[in-house]
């Protein structure tokens, strides 16, 4: 297989050749290592490794219009010059394409946190094998046995894999990175079905997770659950950790922050149903909270150029190579940002804001901020700290340490609905006292924020339900004092 920067060389002169007016490729080298388990036994471990291959043509089929596009995607060895030419025809049967801007070029892509992918794109890619995953073979062999003789069986999978993404085009870009994602999820379930609990953890150096520490969690919760206690549906008070606020915002980020959608009037941002505005600017929640994405963020480093092998309404081919930087969706409490590609601002006279691969929530001036709250308390938004401190402060409530199979039931105000799984556990005077049956939920994450009462300290956390697609989050759990528990959920 020839190298992915030859396979950009060789498509660029094919496009140059056969009089396309611009050519971007995208190869995507990714090795990946995995061990599935289940029932206290291996299942699968292996290493594969995968190439994608993007190739995207401009041709001006008018005089004075808009060029149009062409895509020819493939998957491992590819024939890049038979690529280049479906993909100029494609290009030459299109309309104009109504996200036609300015291709950025190699300068442009140079500038800022670009110089360092200007210099990697000359090594090879990143490659992983299963010894990253050791020390996580060697926890699971041990617990096993102690699952099976506390009658619990355990499953679930851990995963390390690298991205290695290059870019080039015929403007004189030429970008790479390589993007390293870990994660583990960890189950345990008595072998009578009654108790189950769930523990995971993502992180870009997965030898940094202590499997040790995680189990020693799933104990915990396990043992906690050894009381069953039966609830009505209705509103709770919760400490949702950060896990679950990671789903409730990954929610909100996939599904809500489309500035093009917002103007079109189908979003929770959008400001009546006819469209053509949006909220941003509008406050949504007393406390400051700011929700941003930044591909500098010290531990939750990710790619820092825009690539899009499609155009939608929040991204386009025409983006490719654009530098990004911070971007403050919600700051101070007020929303501040909705995605735009850029020729989608420039009509709306806002900045650009594409899409960047993670997500993080904090207080300003610190986490947690000043006062005190909880149950019985007279104001504030928090102390801060742990999920363990926000219990003990807790006269009665939920803590709910898993959501899953949340979907989006309303747009125009965001609501989700979900179900609870592997822990519902129920908190009486500062202490967990048992563990209550599942629940499906209605909530929207929007109206979460307004009405938090609490927030502790942001940290790393997955998402049980998106953490495969939103690994890199950093959230603080919080006190809802009415979370909407709206019907009584038989899973288990």
């Amino acid at each position: 297989m020839i190298e992915a920067q030859e396979v950009i060389e060789v498509a660029l002169a094919a496009a140059a050749r056969d009089g396309a007016d611009a050519c971007i490729v995208l190869v995507d080298e990714t090795s990946h290592a995995d061990v599935r388990f289940a029932l206290n036994t291996t299942t699968t471990n292996g290493v594969r490794r995968d190439r994608s291959v993007t190739v995207m043509v401009l041709a001006s089929n008018r005089p004075a219009a808009a060029p149009s596009v062409g895509v020819a995607r493939r998957s491992g060895v590819v024939d890049v010059e038979q690529m280049v030419s479906a993909a100029l025809t494609d290009a030459r049967g299109a309309a104009p394409a109504d996200d036609a801007f300015r291709l950025v070029d190699g300068m442009d892509a140079a500038r800022g946190g670009g110089r360092a992918a200007s210099l990697a794109f000359g090594r090879a890619p990143v490659e992983t094998d299963l010894s990253v995953l050791g020390d996580v073979l060697s926890g699971l062999s041990s617990a096993f046995g102690r699952a099976a003789a506390q009658s619990v069986v355990l499953a679930g999978f851990a995963e390390y894999g690298v991205s290695t993404l290059y870019l080039g085009s015929s403007t004189g870009v030429r970008l790479s990175y390589s993007q390293p994602t870990g994660a583990i999820n960890l189950v345990g379930r008595s072998v009578d079905g009654v108790r189950s609990a769930w523990t995971g953890i993502g992180a870009e150096r997965i030898g940094e997770i202590s499997f040790e520490a995680m189990e020693d969690e799933l104990w915990r919760r396990l043992a906690w659950a050894q009381r069953p206690v039966a609830l009505e549906a209705g509103r709770y008070e919760v400490i949702l950790p950060p896990s679950g606020v990671a789903d409730m915002m990954g929610s909100l980020f996939f599904y809500d922050m489309g500035g093009q959608d917002a103007e079109d009037g189908r979003t929770v941002f959008s400001v009546g149903s006819e469209g053509g505005k949006t909220r941003v600017g509008d406050r949504l929640t007393d406390i400051p909270f700011t929700l941003y994405s930044d591909p500098f963020e010290p531990g939750l480093e990710c790619l820092p150029f825009a690539a899009a092998g499609s155009s939608n309404s929040e991204s386009s081919v025409f983006d490719n190579a654009l530098p990004l930087e911070r971007t403050d969706w919600i700051r101070h409490g007020n929303l501040d940002h909705l995605r735009y590609h850029r020729a989608g601002a420039a009509h709306s006279g806002v900045d650009p804001a594409p899409y960047i691969d993670n997500l993080i929530l904090r207080v300003d001036g610190g986490d947690g901020g000043a006062g005190s709250s909880g149950s019985g308390s007279g104001g504030g938004y928090g102390a801060g700290g742990t999920v363990d401190e926000m219990v003990a402060r807790t006269e009665r409530g939920l803590l709910l340490t898993c959501l899953w199979y949340i979907r989006e039931v309303d747009p125009a105000t965001a609501l989700l609905t979900g179900l609870t799984r592997d822990g519902v556990y129920v908190i009486e005077d500062g202490a967990v006292v048992g563990a209550a049956n599942n629940f499906r939920f209605n909530e929207s994450p929007v109206d979460l924020l307004a009405r938090a009462t609490e927030v502790g300290t942001s940290v790393r956390t997955l998402g049980r339900e998106l953490g495969e697609w939103l690994n890199r989050c950093i959230m603080p759990p919080l006190r809802i004092p009415d979370f909407n528990m709206s019907s009584v959920s038989q899973a288990s």
